[in-house]
């Protein structure tokens, strides 16, 4: 599968999570996901669209779930969510001042930057890779990563469990002077094409290709 997205994406830099590019960006971890993905897939899905939900009762209250906060705040709260749907565009990048944990619910592509590519609240899309990850993989991305909504990669779209620190992508109690701060933890930049995004107030900071992972031959 990795060398048929390379082929058909060939404008971007694509890497498997188990490929050297990515512990600049975060790392494979050691985690048992059969019990999350099962409990994940009796959720609701999205119709169209893609959905996240910071907190999920039913997976937070997992047997394996205790693992997953160790892991990704190392004692301190954490909350367990789900991003799911239907996406192929990469459309704005965010990052958070702490872990983020991924498991792959289903096979998908994480687009990731690094936050010191940066020229203060501006990003060129060129420096943008894709990595990709098969169901079950479990990963951790670094509070210095770039991220954004995963990329599905077959039409019956994508799912993935995100574990942050606790409060994480709520809403904040006053609004802030910096202009890419969006919700608690939550720094954000769209593309400057995506009116969508710029009419909610994220900052037009992303700049070039607005990058779409093909995953059929046409």
């Amino acid at each position: 599968m990795l060398n048929f997205l390379k082929n058909l994406n060939p404008e971007l830099k694509f890497y498997s999570i188990k490929d050297d590019e990515f512990k600049k960006y975060g790392r494979v971890l050691d985690f048992d996901s059969k019990e999350i993905i099962a409990a994940c897939k009796k959720l609701d899905f999205p119709e169209s669209g893609s959905a996240y939900v910071a907190s999920v009762e039913a997976l937070e209250n997992l047997d394996c779930s205790d693992k997953l906060r160790e892991m990704t705040m190392g004692g301190c709260e954490a909350q367990i969510g789900i991003c799911h749907g239907y996406n192929t565009m990469m459309n704005g990048l965010e990052f958070h001042n702490c872990t983020e944990i991924n498991v792959a619910v289903t096979s998908l592509v994480l687009l990731l930057g690094l936050r010191y590519e940066m020229e203060g609240d501006e990003y060129d899309s060129s420096n943008i890779k894709a990595f990709y990850l098969e169901e079950g993989d479990t990963v951790e991305v670094y509070g210095t990563s770039l991220h954004f909504c995963p990329c599905q990669i077959c039409d019956s779209g994508f799912s993935s469990v995100v574990v942050l620190a606790k409060g994480t992508n709520t809403l904040l109690d006053k609004p802030s002077k910096d202009k890419v701060l969006f919700k608690r933890n939550k720094w954000i930049i769209c593309h400057d094409k995506n009116t969508g995004l710029i009419e909610k107030g994220v900052y037009p900071g992303l700049h070039g290709t607005n990058y779409e992972i093909k995953y059929q031959e046409i």
